[in-house]
């Protein structure tokens, strides 16, 4: 993979995991009283979205 490749992967494993901040957002600002019961999933999901996304930077000197 030459490096415009990687810097793309890159950005997409950082959008998936703002995809996941997004919807912990969306919960908290809309439905919080009714979805609470969603947040410790999406709170794993995305500390390993991120994690991903950390790991592949450093992998790749990014």
């Amino acid at each position: 993979m030459d490096e415009k490749e990687l810097k793309k992967e890159h950005a997409k494993l950082k959008r998936e995991a703002s995809d996941i901040a997004s919807a912990i957002h969306d919960i908290v600002e809309d439905t919080l009283w009714v979805d609470h019961v969603k947040m410790p999933d999406l709170a794993k999901q995305l500390y390993e979205a991120v994690e991903k996304a950390n790991n592949f930077k450093a992998e790749h000197g990014l």
